[in-house]
């Protein structure tokens, strides 16, 4: 169960740490010239808060249990992700980009497999 937490916290990191970078040091214009469509509509303050909580979050699931400083902060961390995702897909479902939603979906799966294995793993 271990090796599977740290396979699937490691793969949702490494998205989230470059999303949430991305959203936070690109401008509104880099961001749509990448694809970021919704960042169109959205006021620029929102779109660098989902980009930190995005960084948080994928620090969340890897450096508790790495450190063994609270460790039982890695399945808060991932269920901060699956809300992240659950919001993006009403966004893009609102917006009519269907394109983007199996992204969405696998990594609102996964997250909430790592929150459930950071459950069993990391409880206090």
């Amino acid at each position: 169960m271990i090796i599977a937490y740290w396979i699937i916290a490691a793969l949702l990191a490494l998205v989230y740490l470059m999303a949430g970078a991305m959203k936070v040091f690109r401008s509104r214009e880099q961001l749509i010239a990448a694809g970021q469509g919704w960042v169109e509509g959205a006021n620029t303050g929102i779109v660098k808060l989902v980009g930190a909580l995005e960084l948080a979050g994928a620090l969340g699931l890897i450096l508790p249990p790495l450190t063994g400083i609270a460790p039982s902060l890695a399945p808060m961390a991932a269920l901060g992700l699956v809300l992240v995702q659950a919001v993006a897909i009403g966004v893009h479902m609102k917006l009519n980009d269907t394109k983007s939603l199996p992204v969405n979906i696998i990594l609102l799966a996964m997250a909430i497999v790592a929150a459930w294995l950071g459950a069993a793993l990391f409880a206090v």
